[in-house]
């Protein structure tokens, strides 16, 4: 099949959440399968900066958004997965700092920003068809790229051929929108009487990710637990309506991680390489890693990491007001990695000065840090307000640090609360959102680590596949299912 992949992120280059790992392993498993898959998305300086080359096409792609003329060059390139790349720059919307905006702001005109790239996507999807190359499915991700399938069908009237392709978009959190006031619609050259526009209309402004929810073929989450969530008054953001009304048309399927990546026996970052047989290198990176962030070096002191952005909804708040308590009431040394919201920051800052030295803070760690702290850590904690997948926890595993993570989400998918014998499970799991849920299932864990099936557990959790060869199937199969008659 020949698929279009439309989105904002792609890891390493680009990332702000999960999205950017999903945008380079799920073309990467697609691509692996026989598939031809282009991924277009914004030029961001990072691109480059990161090395990677571009070569600029001759002919500019010229289209109109409302009564506004857009010029853009379009640039082509090939990812080390052999996936094929097409960057879309619109002077002045996307050579700037940050990817929807600095410092926790969003950018005034995301709008524009992302129906330009939205409309251009479209616009390369037809100028393929009309070159004799038939485009099976363009796959959209989240709020930014949610107006391709109505721009594509506004295409479809001057070319009919156009129609073919199929659209699938994938909301990886449903709390990102794209809200907007009403007048933006016509600086993204949409009306009211246009396809589907009633979808568009929220409660006096205008809902970008809704119109997308209306108007693409099948509409994907990142998980089944989060798909059924999403349908609730609880949690559907005000689209639960919206999204119960597309019934089967609306699927969960999990993420996966990218083992060429995510791989503890193969991974250049960390002190020593180990698979699940090895505990005795798992245990030298721990000693290095206590060494690298000033930690005194204990090596039965269980290690807990607290690794993601730090947002209300990663549970940053519950994490830090559990911290003193579980260091008084154990003998664990913290590891908080991350960056995110100055207030939270700042909780993380405190809770790490009054630790005694038995707490250290990572503020914007690097990837390969991540890589390190997963190696080092003996436990993660997950406590996450909601999670529609998660790819922590499934790193975790992988790096044989079981998860303690809240209920909820993806990480009811991937995460099977141990028994007390630890014969069974995958993680330890709490009901509650809270700093209560958080310590016991914490204390849990800290206290299972000297049970005899400690290391059974370890090695159970390294050997789960949570490869993207079964995610990428699932999308295969809805890919295909929109292919029949």
């Amino acid at each position: 099949m020949e698929i279009t992949f439309v989105t904002t992120e792609l890891a390493p280059y680009v990332k702000v959440g999960g999205l950017a790992d999903v945008s380079a392993a799920l073309p990467k498993a697609l691509r692996g399968f026989g598939h031809s898959v282009t991924i277009v998305m914004p030029r961001f300086p990072e691109l480059e900066q990161q090395g990677l080359l571009l070569a600029r096409r001759l002919t500019p792609l010229e289209f109109t958004l409302g009564e506004r003329a857009l010029k853009a060059t379009v640039l082509d390139g090939r990812l080390p997965s052999q996936v094929d790349l097409v960057v879309v720059d619109v002077p002045g919307l996307f050579d700037r700092p940050g990817v929807y905006g600095e410092r926790g702001e969003d950018y005034p005109d995301n709008a524009l920003r992302f129906a330009a790239l939205s409309r251009a996507a479209a616009e390369l999807v037809k100028q393929r068809i009309a070159s004799g190359r038939p485009v099976d499915v363009v796959h959209c991700n989240d709020w930014p790229t949610a107006l391709v399938p109505t721009y594509l069908r506004a295409l479809a009237v001057e070319a009919p051929s156009v129609a073919a392709a199929r659209t699938v978009l994938t909301i990886h959190n449903v709390v990102h929108q794209g809200v907007f006031p009403k007048d933006t619609l016509a600086e993204i050259g949409v009306s009211w009487n246009h396809f589907h526009v009633d979808g568009i209309e929220f409660y006096g402004g205008i809902n970008l990710l809704k119109q997308g929810i209306v108007t693409a073929d099948v509409v994907t989450t990142v998980s089944p637990t989060y798909a059924r969530e999403i349908q609730t008054v609880e949690m559907g953001a005000k689209l639960d309506g919206v999204l119960r009304a597309r019934g089967a048309a609306l699927v969960g399927i999990c993420n996966g991680v990218d083992y060429s990546v995510w791989n503890p026996a193969t991974d250049p970052a960390i002190a020593s390489r180990y698979d699940a047989e090895d505990g005795a290198s798992k245990a030298r990176c721990k000693t290095a890693l206590q060494k690298e962030l000033g930690l005194p070096i204990e090596p039965h002191a269980p290690l807990v990491a607290s690794i993601g952005r730090m947002v209300e909804q990663k549970g940053t708040d519950i994490a830090t007001s559990v911290a003193p308590k579980l260091l008084r009431a154990t003998d664990a040394h913290m590891v908080f990695a991350g960056d995110g919201r100055p207030e939270l920051v700042a909780a993380v800052e405190a809770t790490v000065a009054r630790s005694h030295g038995r707490a250290v803070f990572a503020r914007a760690a690097s990837e390969t840090l991540v890589h390190r702290i997963l190696a080092g850590a003996d436990v993660v904690v997950v406590p996450s307000r909601y999670e529609p997948c998660g790819l922590v926890q499934m790193y975790a595993q992988r790096y044989g640090a079981p998860p303690v993570a809240h209920a909820t989400g993806g990480l009811v998918d991937t995460i099977v609360d141990c028994d007390a014998k630890l014969e069974t499970g995958s993680g330890f799991l709490f009901d509650a959102p809270s700093a209560e849920g958080l310590l016991g299932a914490a204390e849990r864990a800290i206290a299972a680590m000297q049970l005899p099936g400690w290391r059974r557990l370890v090695r159970r959790v390294m050997r789960l596949d949570r490869g993207w060869d079964g995610p990428a199937r699932r999308y295969e199969q809805v890919y295909r299912s929109l292919a029949s008659p």
